[in-house]
C-alpha cells in the first residue's frame, strides 16, 4: 500500500467516523428529547410553557412563544405525546443503530445512511426554494456530502469501476 492511498485510507475512516459519531449524537439527542416529553405525559402542558415563558421574561404575544403555547395546546391531549414519543423513538434507535454500523464499517450502516440522508434531499430542495436561508443551504451541502460520500463508499465495496467493466464484458 502506498502512502498517498494510506492516507486517503486514514481520512476515509475519520469521514466515517465523524459521520457516525455525528448521527448517534443525533439520536442519542431524539432519546433524550423522547424521555423528555414522556415525562410530560401527566402534566399540564400549557401551565409549563407559560411558565417557562414567563421565567424567561418573552412576551407571550411574540410569534415564538405563540407559538410554542399553540403546540402546547395541540399535545396536551395524551395520545398526542405517546405517538411522538413513539416516533421519536423509533428515530433515535434508526440513527443509533446507523451510528453504530457506520463506526464499525458495515455496508448496512452505509446503505441506512446513504437512504437516510438521501430521503431529507427532495424536501431540503423544495425548502430552498420556498425559503432561502444560508442555513438551510450548508445543511442540504453537507447532508448531500455525507450522501455522496456513503454512496462513493458502497460503490467501491462492490469493486467499483472495475466490476463495472467486469459485468459489461
Amino acid at each position: 500500500m502506498t502512502r498517498s492511498s494510506l492516507v486517503r485510507e486514514t481520512r476515509n475512516r475519520q469521514t466515517l467516523r465523524a459521520i457516525a459519531l455525528y448521527e448517534g449524537l443525533k439520536g442519542v439527542a431524539a432519546l433524550a428529547a423522547s424521555i423528555g416529553l414522556l415525562s410530560l405525559l401527566h402534566h399540564d402542558l400549557r401551565h409549563l410553557v407559560s411558565e417557562l415563558i414567563g421565567y424567561f421574561g418573552l412576551d407571550p404575544e411574540r410569534h415564538y412563544p405563540a407559538l410554542l403555547l399553540h403546540y402546547a395546546d395541540i399535545l396536551t391531549t395524551g395520545s398526542d405525546i405517546r405517538a411522538i414519543v413513539l416516533v421519536a423513538f423509533a428515530y433515535a434507535a434508526l440513527r443509533i443503530a446507523e451510528g453504530y454500523g457506520l463506526w464499525h464499517d458495515h455496508a448496512w450502516g452505509e446503505w441506512l445512511g446513504a437512504v437516510s440522508g438521501a430521503i431529507y434531499l427532495p424536501v431540503e430542495i423544495w425548502h430552498q426554494f420556498h425559503r432561502l436561508s444560508w442555513t438551510g443551504m450548508l445543511i442540504f451541502i453537507a447532508n448531500l456530502g455525507m450522501v455522496i460520500f456513503l454512496v462513493v463508499r458502497l460503490w467501491r465495496r462492490r469493486g467499483g469501476a472495475a466490476a463495472m467493466v467486469r459485468k459489461t464484458i
